[in-house]
């Protein structure tokens, strides 16, 4: 049976609100972190570790933030610490975050891409790998395609992607999550501006990982380790299809996540994929 309206509103809404929420409860315990400018960007971000530069992408949709990050099924940075430098941010604009810049509504994915790279320029780290949760993953395709010579591996874990079924989702989520807090924080953002940031994010690519093509990921000879899930943002079939047509990755079990005590499993997975593909002069 097709999900009513009001079913696909409620799990958009709550794959955003599920991190926004738990985030604004941890902000006033979390570290303080760094900042960073690059014209009108300010970027919040968090490192630890020494070794090999770790790049770490939080959850979340449009409230990606460090608190997610630290709060999700596992923390990378807390996890890879102690062989990795590890290095996270905020995404630009999340509403438990504290980094800002301008809504790019022609630059969507590119805009936050552009954040991401130059975070690593800020830290000194020319090559580097990468882990990203929920939207971490069409934001790793798009590294992959940005910056093909810089990023050596990448950790997909429960990726979003396109589902036909419940093609608004995404959209609907951020609408209702992020949109209306933004424009109550940002008086130069109106809710017509976001509107059209998000259709630009997920309408007008609305196919497969958002960010490329399966001929890109057919292609892409990078090695990827993929990590399902199966929730209304985050489709199982999609992350399947990835796996399937990226000639250099590797799929952890499913589902990882539950039982709890499958966790550890998956995270010795995800250590082993990053000792491996980590370059030897590192």
């Amino acid at each position: 049976m097709a999900p009513t309206r009001r079913e696909v509103l409620a799990a958009g809404a709550a794959v955003t609100a599920a991190a926004a929420a738990p985030g604004m409860r941890a902000q006033a315990a979390a570290p303080a972190g760094k900042f960073f400018e690059k014209g009108p960007v300010r970027i919040h971000y968090e490192e630890a570790g020494s070794g090999f530069p770790l790049l770490c992408i939080a959850g979340g949709g449009l409230n990606s933030a460090l608190t997610s990050l630290h709060s999700g099924p596992f923390d990378p940075m807390k996890e890879f610490s102690n062989e990795f430098h590890t290095v996270a941010a905020d995404l630009r604009n999340a509403i438990p975050g504290q980094s800002t810049g301008p809504l790019d509504v022609d630059r969507p994915w590119d805009s936050h891409t552009d954040d991401q790279l130059a975070l690593m320029d800020h830290i000194g780290a020319q090559k580097f790998m990468v882990i990203g949760f929920c939207i971490g993953g069409p934001f790793i395709w798009n590294l992959l395609k940005r910056a093909p010579d810089r990023v050596v591996a990448g950790v997909l874990a429960q990726p979003v992607g396109f589902r036909p079924e419940m093609p608004r989702v995404l959209q609907d989520g951020s609408l209702q999550g992020w949109g209306p807090d933004l424009v109550k924080r940002r008086p130069d953002i109106t809710m017509d501006k976001v509107r059209e940031y998000v259709e630009n994010m997920y309408t007008k690519h609305a196919d497969f990982v958002f960010t490329v093509t399966r001929d890109f990921v057919r292609q892409c000879q990078t090695p990827v380790l993929i990590m399902p899930d199966d929730i209304p943002a985050h489709p199982y079939k999609v992350a399947m299809e990835a796996a399937m047509l990226a000639p250099n990755s590797e799929l952890s079990m499913y589902p990882w996540k539950e039982p709890k005590e499958r966790i550890p499993i998956a995270v010795r997975q995800v250590r082993s994929f990053l000792r491996a593909h980590r370059p030897a002069s590192a």
